[in-house]
């Protein structure tokens, strides 16, 4: 067990970290499943109630714990929730639970990218949100918080129930959700936030920096000199926060735009190609190749026909 700094035992830390897309399943492709509903007692009882640090390459989480208490561990701080609790982690953050067995509550565990461009389109002040991990221990009764369950009971619906139009009405449902959310966050003191350590400051500003600058095709040695630190130190501090690379956080944040555009644009191969900073259409093709095991092309063509039968 490891210890953290307020004295508490932390989840046991493996030699990597996890990715899934839940908890104890291998990571399928991005957009391969649109959202996932279950009750918190489904997974965490298979696992003694304790989910051990991992993360979710493609996937955003929101947790709602309504009855009991436990623990969490998101990035580099830990601390206890008791209901009603609410945890949002966006993708790529590592996070990790402990409850107690009379814990009960819900999970949602949706595309963070799908997301990402519906927030774009109707309310672009909600990126910051989706890309926020936050723990709110909330007020009993507040109007915010008694509009959670509802839109989760909504969501658990549309899941158990597929449909025509399930992938529109399930983003329709997420996105009101982030709103309440973003809602809920707004109610809350800035103290109740736990101070993050100097490599979680640095972790947050270097992905700033590369949301900011991923056009630009800049390499590790720029962003680290922006940091004050580096290539090496970057690396690692990466490698021991993310389990990746560094070099794989900016492509990664390349590969997120290039399958937003392919799918939710009809700009040209090469007009994507040329706004990400790729010198020609060629290269590109490549990069997104070895990504993800398709052309560009063809992933376009497999994205719309799985968002159009949804």
């Amino acid at each position: 067990m490891h210890i953290s700094t307020d004295g508490k035992a932390l989840l046991p830390r493996a030699h990597t970290i996890p990715h899934y897309a839940l908890y104890g399943d291998n990571a399928p492709a991005g957009w391969s499943n649109m959202f996932n509903f279950e009750w918190i007692p489904e997974r965490s009882s298979l696992y003694e109630w304790e989910i051990q640090p991992h993360l979710h390459g493609a996937f955003l989480q929101v947790l709602f714990m309504s009855e009991g208490e436990g623990h969490t561990l998101l990035n580099d701080s830990r601390w206890t929730m008791r209901a009603p609790a609410l945890v949002l982690v966006p993708a790529g953050h590592v996070h990790g639970f402990e409850f107690n067995p009379r814990v009960n509550g819900v999970v949602v565990t949706a595309a963070q990218r799908p997301l990402e461009s519906m927030a774009g389109v109707v309310m672009p002040e909600l990126m910051q949100t989706l890309r926020t991990p936050m723990v709110m221990n909330l007020p009993e009764g507040g109007r915010h918080t008694e509009g959670l369950m509802p839109l989760f009971r909504a969501i658990e619906r549309e899941w158990r129930m597929p449909a025509a139009g399930q992938v529109a009405a399930g983003l329709s449902l997420l996105t009101a959700l982030m709103v309440q959310v973003a809602r809920l966050n707004d109610t809350l003191e800035p103290s109740v936030w736990p101070a993050s350590s100097r490599k979680g400051q640095q972790l947050e500003v270097f992905r700033r920096l590369v949301d900011e600058h991923f056009r630009e095709r800049l390499g590790v040695a720029d962003y680290a000199a922006r940091l004050g630190i580096t290539a090496g130190q970057l690396t690692r501090l990466t490698r021991e926060s993310l389990g990746m690379s560094s070099i794989d956080v900016i492509n990664d944040r390349v590969l997120h735009e290039a399958q937003r555009d392919l799918i939710y644009t009809v700009s040209s191969i090469k007009q994507i190609a040329a706004s990400l900073g790729f010198e020609d259409e060629a290269y590109f093709g490549r990069f997104f190749r070895k990504h993800t095991g398709l052309s560009p092309q063809a992933y376009r063509m497999q994205a719309l026909a799985r968002l159009g039968s949804g």
